[in-house]
């Protein structure tokens, strides 16, 4: 077995701290890869937290992976060590379910294995994530990074850059069309970044008009306090599509009414408790649809890190050493971060001896 490194939690209650576990040795059609970076997601604190009511402890997380490839399988064709590579939400899945076949495995019928607190397909157990020394993935769920983006920036895109693009380019965004995206944060950043990099004019929602300024540096033309009815109220009846990322329970009536008819607004935050129930008649009375998204699979993910890798987007990012890891968990609570907190994983050899 592979001796791994890496902070974890053994408890709902309990600060992440040091852990050493194991995992398995790498297949013929596996990948290990040294991890140099992995992404802060708020799903790694809803999981810790076991505010989802589903994880198993230890759990080590961590779905915005980067590093370096170190050794590889017999069988494997598309990577070799010293490789840039990057691991997103998915390490495996069922392979033979109709969403598989379709390269859309992250609705895979049988449940696709997430990298961390998913149940491993191949030497049982569960799976471990990112904030680890090293991974091993078999090839298909390996992601190639161009060496166009930096590679602690790139990071991000592995989740919540997919978890934006995926719905994005699956409603067909584009030149013409007017496009919301709702919340400033990890995903509402990518949000824009990639919708206006698609040719849409892009407008911000948020509640703070302190973040005019950077939705704009970032690629929004214009920015609307949703808290202010007149700004709302001037754009009704407006938007070909919505990207909600808020993942904090809201009422979802103030935005579906902005959508054209047979407009779409796209949930793509998760919050804890639910969204209150909106009023049918804002979706009967122009035919208006209230969709979600989860994030991509990953044919659709590498193309998404290739098109990143050609319009330069990466994520605003703020790199910590992982010994940080528990304040950048309050701060990500407060919203003080602009946007994702990225791991040094070069601070873990710190503990190593």
């Amino acid at each position: 077995m592979l001796q791994s490194l890496g902070y974890g939690a053994t408890g709902a209650t309990t600060p992440l701290g040091l852990l050493r576990f194991e995992r398995r040795d790498p297949g013929p059609k596996d990948v290990q890869i040294e991890i140099l970076y992995c992404g802060v997601c708020h799903s790694d604190l809803h999981t810790v937290r076991n505010e989802w009511q589903n994880t198993i402890y230890p759990v080590v997380p961590g779905h915005e992976i980067v590093g370096r490839v170190t050794r590889v399988g017999s069988e494997v064709k598309r990577f070799k060590p010293g490789d840039m590579a990057g691991v997103g939400c998915m390490v495996d899945s069922c392979q033979h379910c109709a969403s598989c076949a379709e390269g859309l495995e992250q609705y895979c019928e049988n449940g696709f294995v997430g990298t961390y607190n998913g149940e491993e397909m191949h030497a049982g157990g569960m799976t471990f994530g990112g904030y680890a020394s090293n991974i091993v993935v078999t090839e298909k769920f390996v992601l190639r990074i161009p060496d166009s983006l930096d590679p602690a920036a790139a990071a991000p895109l592995l989740c919540a850059g997919i978890t934006t693009w995926s719905p994005l380019r699956h409603w067909k965004v584009g030149a013409g069309q007017k496009v919301g995206v709702v919340g400033l944060g990890g995903l509402g950043h990518m949000g824009i970044k990639l919708a206006h990099a698609l040719g849409a004019h892009v407008v911000l929602f948020t509640t703070s008009p302190g973040k005019r300024e950077d939705a704009l540096r970032l690629g929004a033309d214009d920015v609307v306090i949703s808290r202010d009815a007149a700004q709302m109220a001037a754009h009704e009846n407006s938007f070909d599509f919505i990207l909600n990322t808020v993942a904090a329970p809201h009422s979802l009536d103030a935005f579906l009414v902005l959508l054209k008819r047979e407009g779409t607004m796209t949930l793509v935050g998760a919050p804890a408790e639910p969204h209150p129930s909106p009023q049918v008649f804002n979706l009967i009375m122009k035919r208006r649809h209230l969709a979600g998204s989860l994030i991509g699979g990953i044919l659709e993910t590498q193309e998404m890190l290739d098109f990143c890798g050609e319009h330069g987007i990466v994520s605003d990012i703020e790199i910590i050493p992982i010994q940080q890891i528990n304040e950048a968990y309050e701060r990500m609570l407060k919203s003080d971060v602009k946007y994702r907190f990225v791991i040094d994983m070069a601070s873990l050899k710190r503990e190593a001896a």
